[in-house]
């Protein structure tokens, strides 16, 4: 009998990996806004790169809906449907909101992968959606030639704890509530050279709900807020800077990083998503002398289930951390601040 196909062998990508470039996406989208239908009630929509769209119901709720999914990332079925569908509902806490329901999104290489590697993906979605206290009401499934599986989920907000990306002040300090390296880990395994600490790390970071931010989404002191994804973290804070038309100062010894990410990075192992990125906002970065190419590389590396990305003002910067490490983000921690001006500066 032919032994199972891997996973990340049927996919030319994984992961937030697959994602369009920012300034291809950018294009493909121009013109788009100026055509739709924008009622009143609909407070976000495609104007700031945020994480999801929001509708209000009514004076005290309001309706986060979004949608995410990929090619594998990992081998095992049931892994990879947990990180799916951990990335997918990120963006529901990214936007300070609780998830209320989840619909699946199954494309599948039938006759390719077996019955029971399928079925393990969607448990393994389901199994995040349980943890997460919803269910999965629904979806759609599609034969495909790469295996994909996301959700389409929806959750609640009050629009007064409603947090966007474009809301940041001059003057806040930013917070990064995960490590980064997952794409480093990503390219890593599918070149079969990823250490089991690495992949014990690769596990930690994309399988942890971010579900802090339904609490940082109460607390008036966070002005803005998204998760770190397929753009790397200069990317989505780029988005924080354009829309919220301010400047970012990042510090490179304060960002965390998983440690055996580094020696990957060190290394040249990454995916061709972090070229991508780099050449889709280089122009905004200014990077001090001292800051090594491996090091630029961590930084545009691309996040899946990535952790949150919090500007908020100085005052409540140790109650946003500390809300961070009692919910299990222990090396959450300050990387910059937001400045006067645009672009992005790092130093060393």
């Amino acid at each position: 009998m032919e032994a199972a196909k891997r996973l990340t062998e049927l996919s030319h990508g994984g992961g937030c990996g697959c994602k369009i470039a920012p300034n291809l996406l950018s294009d493909m989208m121009r013109g788009m806004r100026e055509k739709a239908v924008l009622p009143e009630a609909l407070l976000v929509s495609t104007e700031s790169s945020d994480d999801a769209a929001v509708y209000r119901l009514n004076e005290h709720q309001a309706l986060i809906a979004t949608t995410d999914f990929f090619m594998p990332i990992v081998d095992d079925p049931f892994t990879f449907g947990q990180i799916a569908a951990t990335n997918a509902l990120s963006d529901i806490y990214a936007m300070g909101g609780k998830p209320i329901m989840a619909l699946a999104l199954v494309a599948m290489p039938i006759g390719v992968l077996t019955l029971e590697q399928m079925r393990a993906i969607m448990e393994g979605g389901e199994s995040v959606c349980r943890a997460a206290g919803i269910p999965v009401a629904g979806g759609h499934s599609i034969d495909s030639v790469e295996p994909i599986y996301g959700l389409a989920a929806m959750g609640l907000v009050h629009p007064n704890h409603l947090k966007r990306n474009n809301r940041a002040k001059v003057g806040d300090v930013l917070i990064l509530g995960k490590p980064l390296g997952v794409g480093m880990f990503a390219d890593a395994l599918k070149r079969l050279v990823l250490s089991e600490q690495g992949y014990a790390q690769m596990i930690q970071s994309t399988t942890q709900l971010n579900v802090v931010g339904a609490s940082l989404g109460e607390m008036s002191g966070v002005h803005a807020m998204t998760d770190v994804t397929g753009f790397g973290l200069l990317g989505h804070l780029a988005e924080v800077c354009r829309g919220s038309q301010v400047g970012a100062q990042l510090f490179w010894q304060q960002v965390p990083v998983w440690s055996q990410a580094i020696p990957l990075a060190r290394s040249g192992i990454g995916p061709g998503a972090i070229g991508r990125n780099w050449a889709s906002y280089r122009d905004e970065v200014y990077l001090a002398d001292d800051i090594e190419d491996w090091q630029r590389r961590l930084l545009c590396d691309p996040q899946t289930s990535g952790g949150l990305l919090v500007s908020c003002a100085p005052s409540v910067a140790t109650s946003v951390l500390e809300t961070f490490h009692e919910a299990g983000f222990s090396q959450a921690g300050v990387i910059g601040q937001l400045v006067e001006g645009s672009g992005i500066r790092v130093s060393g």
